[in-house]
């Protein structure tokens, strides 16, 4: 009778173990489906980053530009130093989609924004590559999308009732920037990270 109920118990228990197995496999399945996902979404992020910055990089140059054109020129050149003016930035698109593609991605789209008062631009990004085949159907055939958003942020103080025919002393972060519009070589300027910063605003 011993030996009858235990071959009845080890019946038993093959089917509950088959099924706690398969339980576990497709969790497992199941866990690495999301893995993929999140790793897609992962480098489509970094990609959208990459791309925002360069962009915004790209307008903080043409900025300087435009800085070291109006300096001794135009009266409202003190605007391009607060913000106040806005930098198309003509090669941010190019700047944007180079980077989108040295991550693997396509730019589908740049555009001018503001965010907290300041100048930036927005990458919106879709990778080349998929999530990849898994237990959830369609996932083979699915890319993953991202947005950024990178800013220009002046980092200079200077006196607001300054006079911009006169010279202006510039307090950039601690560091000091005189420039006189009367004597003005715009190789004086320094570098466009000491007027401006750029950084990921979300």
């Amino acid at each position: 009778m011993t030996h009858a109920r235990s071959r009845d118990d080890r019946g038993q228990t093959l089917p509950i173990y088959i099924w706690l197995t398969g339980i576990l496999l497709f969790a497992a399945f199941a866990f690495f489906a999301f893995a993929q996902a999140a790793s897609a979404r992962n480098g489509a992020q970094s990609a959208a980053d990459a791309s925002a910055l360069a962009a915004a990089q790209n307008a903080r140059d043409e900025l300087m530009d435009r800085l070291a054109a109006a300096v001794g020129k135009d009266d409202n050149w003190l605007g391009w130093l607060n913000g106040d003016q806005e930098a198309v930035g003509a090669g941010v698109g190019a700047a944007a989609q180079q980077l989108a593609a040295a991550n693997n991605s396509s730019l589908q789209g740049v555009q001018f924004v503001t965010r907290n008062g300041y100048p930036g631009y927005q990458a919106d990004i879709l990778t080349n590559y998929t999530v990849g085949r898994s237990i959830i159907p369609g996932t083979e055939g699915k890319h993953a999308k991202a947005h950024a958003v990178a800013v220009i942020q002046p980092r200079c103080d200077f006196d607001p009732a300054a006079d911009p025919k006169k010279p202006v002393e510039l307090d950039c972060g601690g560091e000091t920037v005189n420039i006189d519009p009367g004597d003005f070589n715009p190789d004086d300027l320094p570098d466009a990270s000491v007027l401006f910063s750029v950084h990921l605003a979300e």
